[in-house]
């Protein structure tokens, strides 16, 4: 069987689609597109090399999940505390670098005072501030966990909302910016 690798990745793609939307639910520093993206790059050089030919679609599917969750677990160790798109102010400051700061911010710093005022735009609650504060820190999830007294796992859906909201706000941004 000729097998064509663009057909191959429309039949599985619905599939793949919905893996790496599940996967995605659980590490909240990867956009559903890139572990796609990254699926399919897996794929292509062993379909080079001829091995994806006789093997069906969930033995492929199969493969393509291990493969994430594997790059996800070694790529845990280089993401952010806190994953999010980056944001452009009107004066082309980058939020995502003020909460990819590594030291404790200093509240006269013109990027701190953007932050919060963005913050209030975006409509954060009192809680996801300080998960902010706490990851600019340096604050590891349980370490923000043990300080707001809930677990690690209530820590990572409140970074997936703040995640949430950022998408949003920028959305919203760009629309008004481009009007």
């Amino acid at each position: 069987m000729n097998l064509n690798f663009e057909t191959l990745v429309n039949r599985i793609t619905p599939t793949l689609k919905r893996i790496t939307h599940r996967l995605n639910g659980h590490f909240t520093f990867f956009d559903d597109d890139d572990l796609y993206q990254e699926a399919v790059t897996y794929l292509w050089p062993l379909f080079q090399r001829g091995r994806l030919g006789d093997k069906t679609d969930s033995y492929i599917l199969q493969g393509c999940y291990f493969h994430l969750k594997n790059y996800i677990r070694t790529s845990m160790d280089k993401a952010k505390l806190i994953s999010i798109y980056k944001i452009i102010d009107a004066d082309e400051t980058e939020l995502g670098a003020v909460l990819a700061a590594k030291e404790t911010p200093d509240p006269e710093n013109l990027e701190y005072k953007i932050l919060l005022k963005e913050s209030d735009r975006m409509g954060l609650t009192e809680k996801e501030r300080r998960v902010i504060s706490y990851s600019l820190e340096g604050l590891t999830t349980r370490e923000i966990g043990d300080r707001l007294g809930v677990s690690h796992v209530m820590v990572l859906k409140i970074k997936g909302k703040i995640k949430h909201k950022l998408r949003i706000f920028r959305n919203e941004y760009r629309r008004g910016y481009q009007n």
